[in-house]
């Protein structure tokens, strides 16, 4: 399996499986090992994708104070890799292996004021922070966006927790959140805490600097598969280790790689930390950059990519002229 180095494994029965919104499955876990798991933190949990183990993270929802309960809540993806398929199978009695807590989206108490933003399964990893704010007195304002309130998991009982603290914005009730004015009252002492699709965090990121925000004061936690285009079958070269190989929809670059034998460096799986970093040497086709990792000029310059999320696609043009897949070419370090 594909862990991080850091991890601590350990095993875990389910205790309660059951769904909570439109293909979003809660599924809680009583580890062996249990530990406090501190709002913002995720497990990676060992899952079978058609007959090969593989890792997957999952933000935790809640916990008990001990850790002897972890609750996830799990979106089945349409497009999904493999995983959120699997997660779904789970039932009360079942065995899985899975990490101790581990955190990177860290809340810091003390901030004069905080926006909380989830969009959509983005609920996941904010909806513990919020929870702290309020039992902690805090000046915070959080904010729910969704497609639909059929597909916004614990939306009843936040608009319990949090009353009219808690803003919603639902799209097919012509609500939908509009960044500009979310963003246009903050100021330099609000701290926000976001997660949700690439489309709605980088929305969120181009008007942040915009209104030249304070850049430390915007934090967030990424899907690493949620990108601006449908994924696409296609194709990636290593010349110098004569490696070519066909990344499938369901699979990542870096996944289709180490499947070919190549020695690839990774480590959050997500498009935040740039160490699956690879340098594009040709293109035939577009980049879906997926990352948070890369500038906007990066970005559009396509000479770097992290192989973690980003895809490549076929282009208009050669649509258009009947061509096969993308190819992308690229070296590694």
């Amino acid at each position: 399996m594909a862990a991080q180095s850091s991890a601590i494994w350990q095993r875990g029965r389910v205790v309660e499986a059951r769904d909570v919104a439109r293909d979003i499955r809660r599924i809680v876990i009583a580890p062996e090992n249990p530990v406090r798991a501190a709002a913002g933190t995720h497990v990676d949990v060992a899952v079978m994708i058609d007959g090969q183990p593989d890792v997957r993270s999952y933000s935790i929802v809640e916990a008990d104070d001990d850790g002897a309960r972890l609750a996830l809540s799990v979106y089945r993806t349409p497009a999904s890799r493999g995983g959120s398929v699997y997660m779904h199978t789970l039932e009360t009695g079942a065995e899985v292996e899975l990490t101790q807590p581990m955190q990177n989206f860290p809340l810091r108490v003390g901030a004069r004021r905080y926006l909380v933003l989830a969009g959509g399964i983005g609920i996941t990893a904010v909806l513990g922070m919020a929870r702290i704010l309020a039992r902690t007195g805090a000046d915070y304002r959080f904010v729910y966006a969704g497609r639909s309130r059929a597909a916004m998991a614990y939306l009843d009982d936040l608009v319990a927790e949090h009353g009219d603290r808690l803003e919603v914005h639902v799209d097919d009730e012509g609500s939908s959140l509009d960044v500009p004015t979310l963003l246009a009252d903050v100021d330099l002492d609000t701290e926000l805490y976001m997660c949700g699709p690439i489309r709605l965090m980088d929305a969120v990121r181009r008007t942040w600097q915009d209104l030249e925000l304070s850049l430390p004061n915007l934090r967030y936690e990424t899907f690493g598969n949620s990108g601006w285009f449908d994924p696409e079958e296609f194709v990636v070269r290593i010349p110098r280790l004569g490696i070519q190989t066909v990344v499938p929809k369901g699979r990542s670059m870096l996944e289709a790689l180490e499947d070919a034998g190549a020695d690839m460096m990774s480590d959050c799986r997500k498009g935040e930390c740039g160490l699956c970093e690879v340098r594009v040497l040709g293109l035939e086709g577009r980049l879906d950059h997926r990352d948070v990792f890369y500038s906007d000029r990066q970005q559009h310059a396509s000479e770097k990519m992290c192989c973690c999320v980003s895809r490549a696609i076929t282009s208009r043009e050669s649509v258009i002229a009947g061509s096969g897949p993308a190819v992308v070419t690229i070296e590694v370090s």
